[in-house]
């Protein structure tokens, strides 16, 4: 009998039961009064006067009219370059400890975001509001005495002066409390190693003297593990290595693409739980079950959240917020339209554009889903086509051919004089080309009115090309990103599309 098991489910519902109920828009509204207080006297809090905008009627409103929208670029430029030189209370009371690297969809030079122990602080909070909601998803009393796989960046992180650098996960897992330790896997001496393919050996290795009952991370990387320990060990499917893997906890992208691929590796079905961890913050975790797998904002735990309106007057053409334009609170947003997020956060990010596009599926419990990436709306010539619609595209097109598509990348590119829409499908399974060109065109003209209208104008054509699904992961170990906290582009510029192209030629 699962006595632990038990008394931690017990504990758990109860936990859940004596809560109070909360309201996000105050939570919101007392996270942003605490930001400022507590950085009013750093370069950044006295720059832009926040003991004045604390003394205001509004101060929601105070801070969105005083402090401008920060890229990546400027605040690193004007602000958080001068703490790596080693100043301190610049954006955030002292200096951090940590900086989190994150090269994004690019593959460029990484960006250094500035991960704060308050931040730690905040990251394990939502942390522990997460597991407190299992209790909704009703798992058995057993699966609270199994052990959890943590798939991450290495957590040997590097010396740079002052401070240690990582991936955030990489940051996350080498700071876990002490009665986890017991728990997590691969532990942390397999963690420590720095070489994807060596680390993903020795949990292979390994595997078989572990219980595990759940699993955390990336879905593509997690699918290669799983895809390793079942060649290593010349399994059917996982479970007979791991009979009691119940849960899988998503995170870095959503996990919808990769729902049918990642299955065909199991035995029975689990439960899967989309979380929304950044470098910049642990942003959102669904808290139930529900049919959108909908995130819940963590809206007490150290980020201030602001919402703009995604249209085209709003959104300049590098995919950033247009200075000026209104930002909405959580009181104001709308269920089912795309905003631009906007994060304020306790590692000293200020009105910070994340990068990501977001729709409110309930607005009173404060869920979301990620519908896109500001630079991956697909809309040269006026198709509009978020990263959304392009998933459900997929999804049509792997049930119509029994294909599995986890990955894609397309651009919208002139072979000749006219725009064409050139899609890179990652595939396991065979099919026509020109076949699943004219379905997938077929289908967007059913769900997008404005692709549909573009197919008539300006936008020709649409081509697709199938490639091997390890395209993909051996274009993002060749950028840096093997196994790491990677978002692969969706939608390429035409730049970047040719040497996408002549990567996949080379192949």
């Amino acid at each position: 009998m699962a006595v632990l098991g038990n008394i931690i489910k017990s504990a758990l519902e109860l936990t859940d039961k004596v809560s109070p109920e909360s309201s996000p828009i105050k939570e919101q509204k007392d996270v942003l009064a605490n930001l400022l207080k507590k950085a009013k006297n750093t370069a950044f809090g006295k720059y832009y006067n926040f003991t004045s905008i604390l003394e205001q009627e509004d101060i929601s409103k105070a801070f969105a009219k005083v402090v401008p929208f920060h890229d990546y670029d400027q605040i690193y430029e004007e602000w958080w370059k001068r703490q790596l030189e080693g100043a301190e209370d610049i954006t955030w009371p002292g200096k951090p400890n940590y900086y989190a690297l994150s090269s994004g969809t690019t593959g460029g030079d990484s960006k250094r975001i500035p991960v704060t122990d308050d931040m730690l602080d905040a990251i394990r909070k939502t942390g522990i509001a997460q597991v407190l909601a299992l209790s909704n998803f009703d798992m058995p009393a057993d699966f609270f005495e199994k052990e959890v796989m943590m798939l991450g960046s290495s957590t040997n992180l590097g010396h740079n002066g002052d401070h240690l650098e990582g991936e955030i996960s990489g940051i996350s897992a080498s700071n876990i409390p002490s009665w986890f330790r017991g728990f997590y896997r691969p532990g942390a001496e397999i963690s420590a190693l720095e070489d994807w393919d060596e680390r993903v050996e020795q949990i292979a290795k390994n595997a078989k003297d572990w219980d595990i009952g759940a699993l955390s991370g990336i879905p593509s990387w997690n699918e290669l593990m799983l895809k390793k320990i079942i060649e290593y060990h010349k399994l059917k499917h996982i479970h007979e290595i791991w009979p009691n893997l119940s849960v899988f906890t998503s995170g870095g992208v959503a996990f919808e693409p990769y729902r049918k691929s990642f299955e065909a590796l199991l035995g029975h079905p689990i439960t899967v739980i989309d979380t929304y961890l950044t470098s910049e913050g642990f942003i959102a975790f669904q808290s139930r079950p529900n049919e959108h797998m909908a995130m819940k904002l963590s809206t007490k735990n150290g980020i201030y959240f602001e919402f703009v309106p995604f249209k085209d007057e709003n959104i300049d053409e590098n995919g950033a917020i247009v200075q000026g334009t209104k930002a909405l609170t959580l009181e104001e947003v709308e269920e089912k339209v795309d905003y631009a997020l906007v994060i304020s956060t306790v590692s000293g990010a200020w009105r910070y554009m994340i990068g990501d596009t977001i729709q409110f599926t309930d607005k009173e419990k404060a869920e979301i889903i990620i519908s896109g990436r500001t630079k991956h709306f697909l809309n040269v010539v006026g198709s509009q086509l978020s990263v959304l619609k392009m998933n459900d595209a997929m999804r049509h097109l792997e049930e119509k051919y029994d294909l599995a598509i986890p990955e894609f990348t397309v651009a919208a590119v002139r072979p000749e004089e006219d725009y064409i829409h050139h899609w890179y499908l990652g595939v396991e399974g065979q099919a026509d080309e020109n076949e699943v060109a004219k379905a997938l065109d077929e289908y967007l003209k059913g769900v997008n009115k404005n692709y549909s209208v573009a197919r008539s104008k300006a936008l020709k054509g649409v081509k697709v090309s199938l490639v091997a699904l390890d395209v993909f992961y051996q274009w993002n170990e060749r950028n840096k990103k093997k196994g790491g906290q990677v978002k692969m582009p969706r939608v390429m510029k035409e730049d970047e599309f040719k040497e996408w192209q002549e990567f996949t030629s080379e192949l």
